[in-house]
């Protein structure tokens, strides 16, 4: 069992960066492939980011492929997402998750076994 916690997000101006955390409890953390994702209003949630256990790997959506970047520090239980030159388009509830099998590296939420409460992203133009 892991639980999870968002923090980082606000309210921006397009151009700024933001950095989300999220803190994680549990001795196994560093087992999991963890994942971000977003939910705009209205909107199915979707993939943001994902790395795994070790960190050596990482994949970014397309959206927001060259502004994002996630990573990890397994010895702070926590992974991070970087966002820079934020977009109005980027507002959304964003979500970290954790994969327990450490192996899927999937893109979609049902596989992902735990969740974050979510911490709000808001953009202005």
């Amino acid at each position: 069992q892991v639980q999870l916690v968002e923090s980082g997000g606000g309210s921006v101006q397009a151009g700024d960066s933001l950095r989300l955390s999220c803190a994680a409890s549990g001795r196994t953390f560093s087992n999991y492939l963890m994942g971000w994702f977003r939910q705009a209003p209205g909107k199915e949630r979707e993939f943001v980011a994902l790395i795994t256990w070790r960190g050596d790997n990482t994949y970014v959506a397309a959206s927001v492929k060259g502004r994002f970047t996630v990573s990890r520090d397994n010895a702070k239980n926590t992974v991070y997402l970087q966002m820079n030159s934020l977009k109005p388009e980027d507002t959304a509830v964003y979500y970290c998750a954790a994969d327990s099998s450490g192996m899927r590296r999937s893109v979609r939420p049902r596989d992902y076994d735990y969740w974050g409460q979510g911490t709000q992203v808001s953009v202005s133009s």
